[in-house]
């Protein structure tokens, strides 16, 4: 497994390994010994799996308070996506930046995005498929959300699209500054 820490160091990106032959390949994509031997001693307890069928949807910005904030481990099943994450924790040095990653089925890259992060992805492909595991249950009471056109943030999305495929509730989240980030640096 190769792990790499990006521009904000809490984030890491993960490649596991691929051994392949003429039927195809197999990669173990979690192990709580390896991650643990490489620092990571996050436990998931869930696991997702969604479906976006238009290229250029977007999902996110999207986190959990505490109790029940989530770390995720996100990767790509089929097709193509660039995954976001933006520090929101007061006191970070690294507070209200962004950093992203191609994650596809090709490059079988992940990102590991802990609490006190905003989450999100861009489709860059047509039925494009995203796992990912979280460190705590769904839980709607503590769910919150942050407009992924926030200018204060400056995400640069790959695709230039005038109007991004968006649920509802996407559409009119809040920017960062009209939010009471329920993160701290200490938190983490």
């Amino acid at each position: 497994m190769d792990l790499v820490p990006l521009a904000i160091q809490e984030i890491k990106l993960i490649t596991p390994k691929r051994f392949g032959d003429h039927r195809g390949f197999f990669s173990e994509t979690y192990n709580l010994d390896s991650f643990t031997a490489c620092g990571i001693d996050t436990v998931f307890v869930q696991d997702n799996h969604s479906l976006s069928g238009t290229s250029g949807t977007i999902r996110g910005l999207h986190f959990q308070s505490p109790p029940k904030a989530q770390a995720k481990l996100v990767r790509c099943g089929h097709g193509r996506l660039f995954d976001v994450a933006v520090d929101i924790r007061k006191g970070s040095p690294t507070f209200g930046r962004w950093v992203g990653e191609e994650l596809s089925f090709e490059n079988g890259r992940m990102m590991l995005v802990p609490a006190g992060f905003a989450h999100g992805f861009m489709t860059l492909e047509p039925d494009t498929e995203i796992i990912y595991k979280c460190s705590e249950v769904y839980a709607p009471e503590t769910e919150g959300a942050i407009r992924w056109d926030d200018p204060d943030i400056g995400i640069i999305w790959p695709l230039d699209m005038a109007e991004p495929q968006l649920s509802d509730k996407d559409s009119v989240a809040p920017f960062l500054r009209e939010i009471e980030t329920p993160f701290t640096i200490e938190d983490s």
